[in-house]
């Protein structure tokens, strides 16, 4: 028991952070925004005239309707008519059909406008972050990425296609319906124009309290489905580690704060609705005391009073609905400013306009050369010291350290990932900020130790790095690293469909997909980082002579995981803190006896554990 509080620290250390990473949820209006919505409807401007035109005339239509009803009951049914009244409902009935036929053609106008501002919305998302460098996914979350294609974009849908036009409608419906009552009954009028800022008031008190608690209960909640989620996926851990009664704890924590939020939420809404029905009553009992008294006088008729609560009814009816749109479109302009400042958001760097293409040389490597290179994810802290080193074209480069000694860092900066912070970095005697990286990135082969496979098939995963290869080249390419009967064996061969971030196969098996794109490509760089550690002694055999053919004649760097490889490299660099302490080939630094022969003892006590 003495271990209860602790869901309840984890609880407040979650719930600080979110709120902590929290934007804010309403934005007041702003024109600029709005202009720059309204340029994304440009493409469609005949469809948004004519949904502007058909909410205009909506905005008419419905007060109409309400006029026309009550001046046949205070007309023809008052004076019993029989002549008139059949021509007056067939005129109704008219006006009806062609109102809801209008509203037809308004509603999906509007929903189709947002539709497709929403797609542009979330092309223009898509290709900014495409063009972003690796810096920018450093530091941003995925799931504010996520956040804004879809909960952001979604409430900029609700601004476009319905705060907007459903707003227009009900301000008109209430101009119309106070214009007519002001021409039938003046003094009634005033009464109605007395109430209006009171529900108004009312009204929008509550739902701001309403929008705010029910944001707090969405959060929360997502909070419960991401913590679920976890739970789930690390099902092994918490079990391993007998985590349940903690997690439970933490998750009971979770539902009784997205159930406190749900309990006040309904306790809002219970306060507002007889909050406004109470407000309603007397305000009917108001109007039917003076329109009595006028009526008892010869002031106006029944039918008169009848048709003045009609229009009374259509002027208040749209003071919730316009202060429920109204928060709406907070929401949504915190959402544009979210989104747009996504689209806007400037790369770290980009390729110099003056950049060109790396000249490719094809059965040739690249020669690289660092010079008093300085580099750091966070330029006030450095990752990498005054790094000099070149390597021919052909040579294989063994990158050799502990774990943060900087030999991604490395790999990062020579597939131009990254820009160095500090001296130069010459890939065929060009600086490679004159290179564009498109070029670099098209004579470039990379595996990792975490490769990612998209959902597919394995042969069109292969393709990836030459969407153009033929069946029998990609073929080739497996039986030139000798894992072709392996691919073949899968239950349907190479046509094998695996799911997200390859699902389906071994990790040893994505690895072997990995190695078997970068060959297609014909790189004149490969890049391995520690790309054999994924793969059994038996299967690494296989591999050894095909990495050989795979980088004979081309510049590589490899991380060095496995003995085999920092054997056969034709440079070994020893890295500690973001320094080179030494290089040179394996044997020589053998002789040396320093840093490099105390890491190699420890790896050789480690595989011969293994």
């Amino acid at each position: 028991m003495s271990a209860a509080p602790q869901p309840r620290a984890d609880l407040g250390l979650l719930v600080r952070r979110e709120r902590d990473e929290d934007e804010p949820q309403f934005k007041p209006l702003e024109w600029g925004l709005i202009a720059r919505l309204f340029t994304y409807t440009r493409p469609f401007a005949r469809k948004r005239n004519a949904l502007i035109a058909l909410t205009l005339i909506r905005s008419i239509q419905i007060p109409a309707i309400t006029w026309a009803m009550g001046r046949i009951i205070a007309g023809p049914i008052a004076h019993q008519n029989l002549t008139v009244l059949p021509w007056a409902v067939v005129a109704f009935g008219t006006l009806a059909i062609v109102t809801d036929a209008m509203f037809h053609f308004r509603q999906r106008f509007a929903l189709e406008l947002g539709e497709q501002v929403v797609n542009a919305l979330r092309s223009a998302i898509f290709d900014r972050v495409q063009s972003m460098p690796m810096s920018f996914f450093h530091r941003t979350k995925l799931g504010r990425i996520l956040s804004r294609v879809t909960t952001d974009v979604e409430a900029v849908r609700s601004g476009i296609q319905d705060v907007l036009f459903v707003s227009l409608i009900q301000f008109g419906q209430m101009v119309f319906a106070a214009v007519v009552m002001a021409w039938c009954d003046w003094l009634l009028f005033l009464v109605v124009l007395a109430m209006a800022p009171i529900l108004w008031l009312v009204n929008n008190h509550f739902r701001m309290r309403l929008s705010q608690v029910s944001r707090a209960a969405q959060e929360s909640f997502s909070r419960v489905t991401s913590t679920l989620a976890e739970s789930v996926n690390g099902m092994r851990v918490t079990q391993g580690f007998v985590r349940q009664e903690t997690n439970l704890g933490l998750f009971r924590s979770l539902l009784a704060d997205h159930s406190r939020y749900n309990v006040e939420q309904a306790r809002t809404s219970a306060i507002l609705t007889p909050l406004l029905e109470l407000n309603s009553q007397f305000f009917i009992a108001m109007l039917l005391l003076l329109g009595g008294w006028r009526t008892f006088h010869g002031a106006m008729t029944v039918g008169d009073l009848i048709q003045f609560f009609f229009l009374a009814n259509l002027f208040f009816s749209p003071i919730a609905t316009i202060g429920n749109q109204y928060n709406q479109a907070l929401i949504a302009m915190a959402g544009a400013e979210r989104v747009f400042r996504l689209i806007d958001a400037q790369p770290d760097w980009t390729d110099d306009p003056a950049a060109v293409a790396l000249p490719p040389a094809p059965g040739r490597g690249v020669r690289v050369e660092f010079r008093r290179v300085t580099f750091g994810y966070d330029p006030g802290r450095p990752v990498l010291h005054d790094v000099t080193f070149t390597a021919e074209p052909g040579q294989t480069i063994a990158l050799v350290g502990h774990t943060g000694s900087g030999k991604s860092s490395i790999i990062n900066l020579v597939a131009k990932f990254y820009l160095p912070t500090g001296g130069e970095l010459r890939l065929d005697g060009r600086e490679i900020r004159t290179l564009t990286g498109h070029s670099l990135h098209r004579q470039m082969g990379m595996v990792q130790q975490q490769n990612f496979l998209f959902t597919g098939t394995v042969l069109e995963n292969i393709r990836l790095s030459r969407p153009e290869a033929t069946l029998e080249e990609v073929r080739a390419a497996a039986r030139h690293l000798d894992c072709l009967d392996l691919l073949e064996n899968l239950p349907q061969g190479l046509d094998t469909v695996i799911g997200e971030r390859g699902a389906g196969l071994s990790v040893g098996q994505r690895q072997l997909v990995c190695f078997t794109r970068a060959l297609l490509a014909d790189p004149r760089l490969v890049i391995l980082d520690e790309a054999t550690s994924a793969i059994d002694a038996l299967t690494e055999a296989r591999l050894q002579k095909a990495l050989v053919a795979l980088l004979r004649g081309r510049t590589s760097f490899v991380v060095a995981h496995r003995l085999s490889t920092i054997r056969h490299a034709d440079q070994v660099l020893v890295l500690d803190q973001g320094r080179v302490i030494e290089h040179g080939t394996h044997v020589t630094l053998l002789a040396r006896g320093g840093h490099y022969a105390a890491l190699y003892q420890q790896f050789v006590q480690v595989d011969d554990r293994a």
